[in-house]
Protein backbone atom coordinates (compact mmCIF):
# COMPACT_ATOMS: atom_id res chain seq x y z
CA UNK A 1 0.00 0.00 0.00
CA UNK A 2 1.22 3.27 -1.14
CA UNK A 3 1.22 6.33 1.55
CA UNK A 4 -1.39 8.75 1.00
CA UNK A 5 0.38 11.88 2.64
CA UNK A 6 4.36 12.43 2.94
CA UNK A 7 6.34 14.91 5.23
CA UNK A 8 7.45 18.00 3.39
CA UNK A 9 10.59 16.33 3.71
CA UNK A 10 9.75 13.23 1.65
CA UNK A 11 7.22 15.50 -0.86
CA UNK A 12 10.99 17.47 -1.79
CA UNK A 13 12.91 14.27 -2.14
CA UNK A 14 10.28 13.00 -4.19
CA UNK A 15 9.73 15.88 -6.75
CA UNK A 16 13.63 17.51 -6.42
CA UNK A 17 11.86 20.67 -5.60
CA UNK A 18 13.35 23.00 -2.89
CA UNK A 19 11.42 24.03 0.15
CA UNK A 20 10.85 27.30 -0.33
CA UNK A 21 9.27 25.81 -4.12
CA UNK A 22 7.09 22.89 -1.84
CA UNK A 23 5.59 26.06 0.30
CA UNK A 24 4.88 28.08 -2.62
CA UNK A 25 2.76 25.86 -4.27
CA UNK A 26 1.19 24.94 -0.86
CA UNK A 27 0.11 28.47 -0.98
CA UNK A 28 -1.18 28.70 -4.28
CA UNK A 29 -3.22 25.58 -3.61
CA UNK A 30 -1.46 23.48 -6.16
CA UNK A 31 -0.70 21.29 -3.44
CA UNK A 32 -2.81 19.76 -1.20
CA UNK A 33 -1.98 19.27 2.62
CA UNK A 34 -3.43 17.74 6.09
CA UNK A 35 -2.03 19.31 9.39
CA UNK A 36 -2.36 16.50 12.11
CA UNK A 37 -0.57 18.29 15.53
CA UNK A 38 2.46 20.46 14.55
CA UNK A 39 2.84 18.37 11.27
CA UNK A 40 2.06 19.30 7.51
CA UNK A 41 1.32 16.45 5.43
CA UNK A 42 1.22 16.84 1.51
CA UNK A 43 -1.51 14.64 -0.02
CA UNK A 44 0.38 12.04 -2.62
CA UNK A 45 -2.35 12.45 -5.29
CA UNK A 46 -1.97 16.33 -5.09
CA UNK A 47 1.81 15.54 -6.04
CA UNK A 48 1.24 13.09 -8.89
CA UNK A 49 -1.27 15.75 -10.49
CA UNK A 50 1.29 18.33 -9.81
CA UNK A 51 3.98 16.79 -11.87
CA UNK A 52 1.28 15.17 -14.56
CA UNK A 53 0.45 18.53 -15.17
CA UNK A 54 4.44 19.60 -15.58
CA UNK A 55 4.54 16.62 -18.00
Amino acid sequence: MEPLTVTIKDARRATGLGKTKLYELIAEGALSTIKVGRRTLVKTDSIRALLDQAA
